[in-house]
């Protein structure tokens, strides 16, 4: 029988906290890279700019410490908990509720979060976070913190196709999805795709592709085909950086699937802008 692991509550608030604050001010080295790579291979000489702007952005936000972005989102947790892990000193989801409400208090971040959906009054600490919780084997905590900003959120999109529709379907109404957020969504973007599942599932495929590094492709041959061939078909669109124009719309796009019913293809697209903030931690 396997022993259990004693993770303390107040480990998971402080953790969250200071992953709250450093996500919000330093880019993960992947998203860093793809816009470095994007300005050189831009051929528009504003999005050339556009994206010299973003990169000085990126340095001032570091060296100051404040946000990169002035939306600082609404904290999406992923925590994928070991089975063999055992939380002591208070509820799981109250203790990262807590770290989100520290971190966004101490590091001065902008509270976004209204506690209904209409009537819209701020809750002043940008809880609660929206979390996903996945049991896994072992006895680690894995923990993902992805603020996420609605400029860009706004603009994603879940389709319900049918089966005869196949991949052709798929690339469609990924093309539809950005043509159609142009400016909107602050590109350079990063698209995130599901396929598969059922309704939710594949949002949250989509959610977790954006999560994924930029650099990393699906292990599954189609699905890398797919991820290669959608960027430049995406990237040849002209939107553009700011949406002004050029090759370089978008700077990463991930694709997820999962088995679905004989009878659908559900299809989830969720587009970030070039602030895809994710940041990860195994306690």
């Amino acid at each position: 029988m396997s022993k259990m692991r004693v993770i303390h509550a107040q480990e998971i608030t402080e953790n969250i906290k200071e992953m709250c604050i450093r996500v919000n001010v330093q880019l993960s080295d992947d998203v860093k890279q793809a816009i470095l790579v994007g300005k050189e291979r831009e051929d528009s000489v504003i999005g050339k700019q556009i994206l010299g702007q973003l990169e000085k952005n990126m340095d001032i936000a570091l060296e100051s410490g404040i946000p990169i972005c002035q939306d600082t989102g609404m904290t999406v947790v992923f925590l994928k908990i070991g089975q063999d892990v055992h939380i002591e000193g208070g509820f799981i989801e109250d203790a990262v509720n807590e770290g989100i409400r520290q971190g966004y208090e101490e590091g001065y971040l902008r509270k976004s979060v209204v506690s209904d959906p209409l009537i819209r009054e701020n809750t002043k600490d940008n809880t609660p976070g929206v979390l996903h919780y996945e049991i896994i084997p072992g006895d680690r905590l894995e923990i993902i913190v992805a603020p996420k900003g609605f400029g860009s959120e706004n603009m994603s999109r879940i389709y319900m196709l049918k089966p005869a529709d196949g991949a052709e379907g798929v690339k469609n109404v990924i093309l539809e999805t950005v043509r159609e957020a142009g400016p909107n969504a602050c590109p350079p973007m990063v698209i995130g795709v599901g396929i598969g599942g059922t309704f939710e599932k594949c949002a949250l495929l989509a959610k977790k592709a954006l999560t994924r590094d930029l650099s990393s492709h699906s292990p599954i041959p189609y699905v890398r085909e797919m991820e290669e061939e959608m960027l430049a078909k995406v990237n040849e669109l002209g939107i553009g950086p700011g949406g002004l124009g050029g090759r370089v719309t978008a700077i990463g796009l991930n694709i997820e699937t999962y088995p679905t019913h004989i009878a659908g293809l559900p299809v989830a697209v969720n587009i970030c802008c070039h602030v895809n903030r994710h940041i990860r931690r195994t306690l």
